[in-house]
């Protein structure tokens, strides 16, 4: 499947490939991000682009998905959370300069839930 291919699925499609097997989380991770890269500085959606920690992610979810751990429908499906969000250890501005530098030190709730269902997100979109 070409990388324009991947990028132009839905969820749903995407999560079907992804427990059969067909798609790994990590390789459309790293087609996301390297789309990121090419349209972030002509598009400025992103504040905080996590690649390490989704990469990590990816690779977890592929290694429980290989070992028959499915964990449902959003498993190994990336994510970009509003720079509103409290997201541990990632900087998160909310928008503002009076934030530019803050990290928090805990997840938000809906933060939580979204690594239960083995959601992961890489970056976090600018709030204007």
């Amino acid at each position: 499947m070409s990388n324009q291919d991947i990028l132009k699925l839905d969820i749903a499609s995407l999560s079907s490939k992804i427990k059969n097997k067909e798609l790994s989380p990590v390789e459309i991770t790293r087609q996301l991000l390297t789309r990121i890269e090419e349209l972030n500085p002509l598009l400025n959606a992103f504040i905080t682009i996590s690649s390490n920690e989704a990469l990590d992610s990816a690779k977890r979810a592929e290694e429980e998905i290989i070992s028959r751990n499915w964990k449902g429908p959003l498993h190994g499906i990336p994510i970009g959370l509003k720079d509103l969000i409290y997201t541990k250890g990632i900087r998160t501005t909310m928008g503002s300069k009076l934030y530019q530098d803050f990290v928090p030190d805990f997840d938000a709730t809906v933060v939580q839930k979204l690594k239960k269902c083995r959601r992961y997100y890489y970056r976090k979109i600018k709030y204007t």
